[in-house]
């Protein structure tokens, strides 16, 4: 079923909460099923689901009406990949300190959670093109080039996000990744 708000095209004026809800009729299960087939965890995809129409809803005045569903589907792609990158630190973490420490002393399973959240936190409040830069170098080992290409920017502006991400990090943690 093609919806009302497909045909105009180009149309940039805010979606109505009426339209909102047939996009999210029409698309939710499709998004949830995308997700899943990327992470593998039914709760996980739910949650990323979820958020993929919040962050729909937040940007209702902003959406190309006649994109709306690469839109759903870039969202709900981007959200996947972050948390599955935010994972992998945590995991790249967790390996180097296994290798110095046992997994049952109280004194590194304390300084786990408090790594964990300190590292969610400081991810979280990069800039987003930052984040979004050093997630895509330093987790999937995309070179500046192709993330410049990926993105349309030139290749010092990735080197710039770059070198601020890296300093708020190593500022914040007192690491160097």
């Amino acid at each position: 079923m093609i919806l009302s708000i497909f045909k105009s095209g180009g149309n940039y004026t805010e979606l109505t909460p009426k339209e909102y809800q047939e996009v999210f009729d029409q698309f939710y299960n499709n998004i949830r099923g995308y997700i899943y087939f990327k992470c593998g965890d039914q709760d996980l995809a739910e949650d990323l689901a979820q958020d993929t129409f919040i962050k729909l809803w937040e940007n209702r005045s902003k959406i190309d009406r006649s994109t709306v569903k690469s839109y759903l589907y870039t969202i709900a792609g981007n959200l996947t990949i972050n948390y599955l990158k935010r994972q992998q630190l945590k995991y790249k973490f967790v390996n180097q300190h296994e290798q110095r420490t046992e997994k049952s002393n109280p004194e590194f399973i304390l300084e786990m959670k408090e790594y964990e959240a300190k590292l969610q936190g400081v991810i979280e409040t990069l800039p987003e093109g930052s984040r979004e830069v050093f997630l895509m170098n330093r987790l999937e080992d995309i070179k500046y080039k192709d993330i410049a290409e990926r993105l349309g920017i030139s290749v010092k502006a990735v080197e710039k996000r770059m070198s601020k991400a890296l300093k708020i990090i190593r500022d914040s943690l007192g690491v160097d990744i």
